[in-house]
């Protein structure tokens, strides 16, 4: 009676009187559009760390398929292409990472349509620390702000293009990865000034993808700063942030992506996993997608990873 009355809740209601089983797709388009669904819609993720794209797309095929997962979320490890002098001295790139294209080529080939898969976007600020240091970006930002402003919003057009081309064969959206509304990064104001034009800019100018996600790692100062983002999901993890997913849902009304503790993912029993699902789903409501709230550990085994698909195949 328990198990009835938590799926009546979450909206199983109607597959309990033994309503077909959907297909990744449909999982995930009623999840968004907050129908009923047999069983929440999910995904995880870690690197791979593969410089090859034919490498890096056999790989993500094969773990996808191996855990069942109902969305593909793509890896991006290819690096923004660097400048001859100073690094912040950058022009737009048309194909800024064309290694990963053919990589997401041969993903979209190899699912065959079966699943939505998405490409993951880290934030200008994200590719512009990888393209100098910690260090550096806070050098500039002091010193010259308006050449760092200025190779944000470079970096920031050529993330549109990619996203465009990434669109244009196949992909269901994008993972935008916001790595800095947080104290240890930046201050609340410098994340307005420095990052949040130009992460919303990406967000709108690939606003006609089908399922864009805005990851965040968030601090509670910072979480109202994204209601005129336009993402569908919001993707963030509720151990690290501390913030409780029936917070996120008073605030935003779309897709709320998470509940599942990445950082300690591996110890986690089968128990615990569905407890942390049956608490996200329950805050969450009908618009939810079962994840971790980042990657899970890169060093995770088969059996610790199998333990989520097996649970919800149970």
């Amino acid at each position: 009676m328990l198990r009835r009355q938590f799926l009546i809740a979450a909206g199983a209601a109607p597959f309990l009187m033994g309503e077909t089983k959907l297909s990744p797709k449909e999982r995930v388009d009623r999840a968004l559009a907050g129908g009923d669904v047999d069983r929440p819609p999910f995904s995880f993720w870690h690197h791979f760390m593969l410089n090859d794209p034919v490498a890096h797309a056999n790989r993500t095929l094969q773990f996808h398929s191996l855990y069942r997962t109902d969305i593909v979320k793509v890896m991006s490890d290819f690096p923004y292409p660097k400048p001859a002098g100073n690094w912040w001295e950058l022009k737009v790139e048309e194909n800024p990472f064309p290694q990963q294209i053919r990589a997401l080529e041969l993903i979209r080939d190899g699912l065959g349509g079966s699943k939505y898969f998405i490409e993951t976007i880290f934030n200008p600020m994200n590719v512009a620390e990888k393209l100098s240091s910690k260090e550096e970006l806070k050098r500039l930002r002091t010193k010259n702000p308006t050449a760092l402003l200025e190779a944000l919003d470079v970096i920031t057009q050529s993330e549109i293009n990619h996203g465009k081309r990434a669109l244009a064969l196949g992909a269901a959206g994008f993972l935008v990865s916001v790595a800095n509304a947080k104290a240890d990064e930046l201050s609340v104001a410098d994340y307005q000034k420095f990052s949040a034009p130009f992460d919303r800019r990406i967000l709108e100018g690939l606003s006609g993808a089908r399922m864009n996600i805005l990851h965040l790692h968030v601090e509670r100062p910072y979480l109202e700063l994204f209601h005129d983002f336009p993402a569908p999901v919001i993707n963030y993890s509720r151990d690290v942030s501390k913030i409780p997913i029936a917070d996120v849902r008073r605030s935003y009304s779309q897709a709320i992506m998470g509940g599942l503790d990445e950082v300690r993912y591996r110890s986690l029993s089968a128990r615990q996993l569905e407890a942390q699902w049956h608490s996200a789903a329950g805050e969450a409501g009908k618009k939810f997608i079962l994840s971790p709230g980042c990657s899970v550990p890169n060093d995770s085994k088969k059996d610790e990873l199998m333990r989520l698909p097996d649970l919800l195949r149970a």
